[in-house]
């Protein structure tokens, strides 16, 4: 497979990823929590899937460092849907990956940036710019989930009522709306970097 070919294949990946984690975590009254739950694993396993394929294709050591680092916030999410499902652990992981995912990103665009212009390099900068919103508004949104839980652990102050409060309210609050919403914004993101893939990899031949 080329490097055009995996940067393609790769981004189309990482979207496929995103909009399936996005709808996993995107509140509903028709999807089960768990499966909610098996649909954001499953997005971000291919998000980091994606950008592994990505970080192999044709291109500087800084974009492929970028893709690497995307990747392994991809991997820490997954890291806390696996081991500390409902438990504090779960959101701090929720927080750390989406800030790896942005900090990846910002480090890609920085240096699609100082590239001479190319075609599809707008796309790859206005992707990731998009990305890099969505992250942030979850990483603020798992946050303040936490907070939440962390406020109504303390007026208990009943350390066993945390994972009891959890099963309760399954946090569909603000927080979650957030979470959502930059799900969606990262989602959107991706796609655009698809096209911006796509127009690079025309360009080059």
């Amino acid at each position: 497979m080329g490097g055009e070919s995996k940067a393609i294949v790769g981004s189309v990946i990482v979207s496929i990823g995103t909009i399936t984690a996005a709808i996993g975590s995107t509140p509903s009254n028709y999807i089960k929590s768990s499966v909610r739950d098996d649909l954001s694993l499953i997005g971000n396993v291919l998000q980091a899937t994606g950008n592994g394929i990505d970080a192999e294709a044709e291109g500087t050591v800084l974009r492929a460092v970028g893709k690497e680092i995307t990747a392994s916030g991809n991997i820490t999410v997954v890291s806390g849907l696996i081991f500390d499902s409902r438990k504090e652990a779960y959101y701090k992981l929720f927080v750390a990956g989406n800030l790896l995912q942005a900090l990846g990103l910002g480090v890609n665009v920085g240096e699609a940036i100082e590239l001479t212009p190319f075609p599809g390099q707008s796309e790859n900068i206005v992707g990731s710019i998009t990305q890099i919103i969505g992250n942030t508004l979850q990483a603020i949104g798992w946050s303040e989930a936490l907070f939440e839980i962390r406020e109504e652990v303390n007026k208990q102050k009943n350390i066993g009522y945390y994972e009891e409060y959890l099963n309760k309210n399954n946090v569909q609050t603000e927080s979650e709306t957030l979470v959502a919403t930059g799900s969606w914004i990262q989602a959107i993101g991706s796609v655009i970097s698809v096209i911006g893939s796509i127009k690079e990899a025309a360009g080059r031949e």
